[in-house]
């Protein structure tokens, strides 16, 4: 069975509306991702760091008690886990503070076995980090030359636009990696000063992929792809709860159609068809809709195990 990989940060999420706090949930945009993924029946493996302290042993409790593989997960003794604060609007919108005490940032992991066609997630800081980089790129080579999809997620948060030149560089890099790059309006207003998909398309992704995906909150997500594919998606008007892991499932539902409908690299490399388009995207927005209808990152274990009926069924 294919598995994938996600490689990203570990956080508590502390959610509060009205200014007072109502949930408490392990996050973190990738782990978010790979616990949907986990839920859904996939084969999930999980790269991370966090500290030994009571929030870290609740995380990588909280990865094994849903079935992801949480072996490359370090847990170091010297660090506090980070802490994520967030405050919904109105909209059930969140705006975020961050609390991170890693006096030693560093990625120290064996490689999990990576086999052609495994799915590999990254995204967010976490994977630009100069700190950890060298380790971060040396398996995302690895896992390109072994055959995997590598989709990354841009997830650039604007407390870090201070670093966008220094981060340039990985962030190149990772767009040339990537065989799939989804990105919201949002990050790349951050990054370039440009929020419109086709000029971020045209001046700044084409040339190292064909495939993007931009997202824009409640406007139509556009696809950009092969043989000068261009398409948009209305997103469906959903009764929403939270927002905060919106497009975190959204990448875990595009991911679980891949496996469903059975996409290759090969498929990728030689260009999806429109239909193919239309039902990994699909999948996507399924997943990210399921989501907002609660104050948890991650679809519902009953939504799960409906779709992992589709996954024995293929």
């Amino acid at each position: 069975m294919r598995k994938i990989i996600g490689i990203g940060e570990t956080v508590l999420d502390i959610i509060f509306r009205n200014e007072q706090p109502i949930q408490a949930v392990p996050g973190g945009s990738t782990f978010n991702a790979i616990i949907s993924l986990s839920r859904a029946g996939a084969r999930t493996s999980f790269i991370s760091e966090t500290g030994n302290d009571r929030i870290g042993r609740m995380i990588v409790k909280f990865l094994n008690d849903n079935g992801c593989e949480a072996g490359c997960v370090n847990m170091y003794p010297d660090s506090k886990s980070p802490l994520s604060l967030a405050f919904l609007n109105e909209q059930n919108d969140a705006e975020y503070i961050f609390y991170k005490d890693h006096p030693h940032d560093r990625l120290d992991f064996s490689y999990p076995d990576v086999q052609p066609d495994d799915i590999v997630l990254f995204g967010s800081y976490y994977v630009l980090n100069p700190v950890i980089r060298p380790q971060v790129k040396g398996f995302l080579d690895y896992a390109h030359e072994r055959g995997a999809i590598l989709y990354y997620d841009v997830n650039f948060r604007a407390s870090h636009q201070h670093e966008v030149m220094k981060l340039t560089p990985n962030l190149l890099e990772n767009f040339e990696l990537a065989d799939i790059v989804r990105g919201s309006s949002e990050d790349f207003e951050i990054l370039f000063k440009k929020s419109d998909a086709e000029q971020v398309y045209r001046s700044q992704i084409m040339f190292y992929t064909k495939k993007f995906i931009c997202t824009h909150a409640a406007e139509p997500i556009q696809l950009f792809a092969d043989n000068g594919l261009r398409k948009q998606y209305p997103v469906a008007e959903t009764e929403t709860v939270s927002t905060i892991g919106a497009g975190d499932n959204f990448n875990a539902g595009f991911l679980f159609g891949l496996l469903v409908n059975n996409i290759t690299r090969t498929d990728l490399e030689m260009g999806l068809t429109e239909e193919q388009w239309d039902k990994v995207v699909e999948m996507g927005q399924n997943f990210s809709a399921e989501v907002c209808r609660s104050l948890y990152n991650y679809v519902s274990p009953e939504f799960g195990a409906e779709r992992k009926k589709e996954l024995t069924e293929e």
